[in-house]
Formats: C-alpha cells, structure tokens, sequence
C-alpha cells in the first residue's frame, strides 16, 4: 500500500534522472581508466616502432640485453652479458628501452 502511493506519487519524468548516476560512472571509468590505458598503449607502440639496433632494451621476462638484429618477421636478436649470449625474442615482449646507444 505505501509503495503503491510512492509509485503513484513519483512523476513520469524522473527516469532520465534515474540514468545520470549511471552515465555519471561511465564517465568516472572512461578518464579515470580507459583513456590512460590508451595513452599507455600508444606510448608503448610508438617505443616498439623505433627500436634500433644497439639499443639497451629489457623484456617483459626480465632480460636484459643489447639489440643486434631485426628481423623482418617481427622479432629480434639480443645479445645478453656476460657470455654474450643471443636470443631471439619477440618485438612485442620487448617492455622497456633502458638507453638509446642505437647508429644515428
């Protein structure tokens, strides 16, 4: 009975007011998490694009090695000290670029 009155009592015009906390969230969530996420992501792109050969880069694994080849099929030869062993690793697992020492 006494939701009865309050359903009666509450004007057809309310709902678009009933959406604004939700769209408010949505707005929270899009500048709070989604557009850093995105300039992270183009950051990381553009670093990828530019690697070069002599570059100090560090894996996503945790290796540390100097670049001495890229390959065309997307992947690269590292050389890793102190036996100066290589590995061919990913362009992609590559996750930061310690020093730029590259041919200019």
């Amino acid at each position: 009975m006494v939701l009865n009155l309050f359903l009666q009592s509450a004007p057809s015009g309310s709902s678009l007011l009933g959406f604004l906390p939700i769209l408010l969230i949505f707005g929270v969530f899009y500048f709070l998490l989604f557009l850093p996420m995105q300039r992270q992501r183009k950051q990381q792109a553009k670093m990828l694009a530019s690697l070069q050969n002599g570059n100090v880069v560090v894996t996503s694994g945790g290796i540390v090695g100097t670049i001495v080849a890229i390959e065309t099929d997307d992947t690269m030869v590292l050389r890793v000290k102190p036996d100066n062993v290589k590995l061919q690793v990913s362009r992609s697992s590559v996750s930061s670029l310690v020093s730029s020492e590259g041919k200019k």
